[in-house]
């Protein structure tokens, strides 16, 4: 194990005792989640040794440990970007260091633009697949082979069986539900009308700036994998206005009632439906 990432697990060793079996990473939208579950252990980013601090507004910036029902988790409320001037290794490092306590399972969660057009503001996604070429790969460098292989098995990484879990759940909520292709871009600016028609040909249906590289590093170590993305606005050129960070962050706020109940119950379907049976 590198000795970023060892420096950073024993500092967090020595604040915090729980152990959780799944991780939820909360994106915008999702930043009160945390206030509705049981709450054993809080650590901010902050008071970790060599750990990245998340500068962007809304993002709170701490790990939660505790359960969802009765699903002992970690959640990060808020995370890191590429955009913010952390490298790839240093933005995937939340992902390894909760895997090294015990996460098996990984619950992404972001907000994004459509690119589909048969989507609309407020719709949610989950996601089937992933394109990560125009962002660097979070595995680019020497390969630890206690975390992971040199070349992993890219074919399955949002898990059938989960992704089988959450649609039921969906239906059983009333929630509607796409299901597609989330594409990331390097960001901080929002696309252009040309890369939204480029994504689109490429076979993405929703666009953002983040999860993709937490997702391929999450793989790489085994964990388990699903995503759900709140298309908070429509891409670039679909729709006449401009974009801004205030609209996503409006739509967010609207459909977070929702967003919670879909995250919530799809975490305990997943939990006793497929990490139980699966130990």
């Amino acid at each position: 194990m590198n000795s970023e990432l060892q420096k950073v697990y024993e500092s967090v060793k020595k604040k915090v005792t729980f152990k959780p079996e799944a991780a939820l990473i909360l994106g915008s939208g999702l930043g009160n989640f945390a206030e509705t579950i049981t709450v054993v252990e809080t650590l901010d980013y902050k008071d970790i040794e060599g750990f990245p601090v998340s500068t962007v507004p809304g993002h709170k910036g701490r790990f939660i440990f505790g359960y969802v029902e009765d699903v002992p988790m970690v959640i990060m409320q808020g995370r890191v970007h590429y955009y913010e001037g952390y490298s790839m290794k240093e933005v995937t490092l939340p992902i390894r260091l909760m895997k090294l306590m015990g996460a098996k399972l990984l619950f992404l969660t972001n907000a994004s633009g459509g690119v589909n057009t048969g989507y609309k503001a407020g719709d949610f996604m989950l996601m089937s697949d992933h394109i990560s070429s125009f962002i660097p790969s979070p595995l680019i460098g020497p390969n630890e082979e206690e975390l992971g292989p040199r070349f992993p098995d890219m074919s399955d990484v949002y898990k059938k069986e989960i992704r089988t879990i959450i649609r039921r759940v969906a239906e059983e909520e009333k929630i509607p539900l796409q299901e597609g292709v989330y594409i990331q871009f390097t960001g901080p600016a929002y696309e252009s009308p040309a890369e939204i028609r480029m994504a689109r040909t490429l076979g993405a249906d929703a666009v953002g700036m983040s999860t993709v590289c937490e997702a391929i590093v999450a793989n790489h170590m085994g964990m388990d994998i699903c995503g759900i993305s709140c298309i908070t606005n429509m891409a670039s050129g679909i729709l006449p206005q401009p974009l801004s960070h205030k609209e996503v962050q409006e739509t967010a706020d609207r459909v977070a009632p929702l967003f919670e109940r879909l995250v919530k119950k799809s975490l305990t379907a997943i939990y006793h439906e497929y990490l139980v049976v699966k130990k």
